[in-house]
């Protein structure tokens, strides 16, 4: 790539994350949802469910006090799996109503569209995660990470947003409408649910364990585990930033071909 197309790629996506940005503020009522709906989970698991749940973890006293330290990881990656939604419908909303045919009438850098919407739903999923974060240290839960632990935590945690945003992408892409881009992403929100986001994987029958061994959110939640309340995580941090960068390079390029496949075809 020559330094002018880099230079115009960096423009107009910029002008694309300008636009996603300014869509964000306009319309909350998509953004509202991305923190309201973790946080209820994270009272309905940790005051109506944690007492039981908590007892049955190894290791700890049992309670709600243990519990909500266990499943914060997964209410945040519960979190970061309802904002593709938000991502999925902008996206489809562009390629229904018209203003990616005439973007692509214009001299621009196609990719900056998808590329726009990645890095402003990045910023929203974000600052979901840090309200609902906060929600969850007023409610009990004490990490006791240090600033190198919070800031690697912080980057594994926007690995796998960009990974799921580029997966969003793609839904928002093959969807005929927006009615059917709001519903596929609820595929992604099961994953935390059938991994170790509410319940350790050994407490599973043996197929489900496997399954939920070998899905790209528990290594990620090992890891936040580890990361911020100082659990063993073994080799979960390198599968982890291996399931997000795989996943992340595949989403980029079948998105962008997606973009590029003419009209009808």
């Amino acid at each position: 790539m020559s330094t002018t197309t880099m230079k115009y790629a960096v423009t107009d996506s910029l002008m694309m994350l300008r636009r996603s940005l300014l869509h964000i503020v306009r319309y909350p009522s998509m953004t509202l949802p991305l923190i309201i709906g973790p946080i209820l989970f994270l009272f309905l698991f940790v005051y109506v469910f944690g007492g039981t749940l908590g007892a049955g973890l190894d290791g700890s006293s049992g309670g709600r006090a243990d519990y909500v330290n266990y499943v914060t990881p997964g209410i945040l990656l519960l979190t970061v799996a309802g904002a593709a939604t938000a991502t999925a419908v902008s996206v489809a909303t562009d390629m229904t109503q018209g203003i990616v045919a005439r973007f692509r009438t214009m001299s621009i850098f196609r990719p900056s569209l998808l590329t726009g919407h990645v890095l402003g739903s990045v910023i929203q999923t974000l600052l979901s995660v840090v309200v609902v974060l906060g929600v969850a240290m007023v409610i009990g839960f004490r990490p006791n990470a240090n600033p190198a632990e919070w800031l690697a935590a912080l980057g594994i945690l926007t690995m796998l947003i960009f990974a799921i945003t580029w997966v969003a992408v793609i839904m928002g892409l093959v969807s005929d409408t927006v009615e059917t881009a709001s519903n596929l992403p609820m595929l992604l929100m099961l994953l935390p649910f059938f991994g170790s986001g509410f319940v350790p994987t050994d407490s599973m029958p043996g197929w489900l364990a496997a399954i939920a061994e070998n899905q790209p959110f528990t290594p990620v939640m090992e890891t936040l585990r580890g990361l911020l309340m100082g659990n063993e995580m073994g080799n979960s941090p390198w599968i982890a930033m291996a399931w997000c960068l795989g996943i992340t390079a595949a989403a980029f390029a079948g998105s962008v071909a997606l973009l590029n496949r003419e009209p009808g075809r």
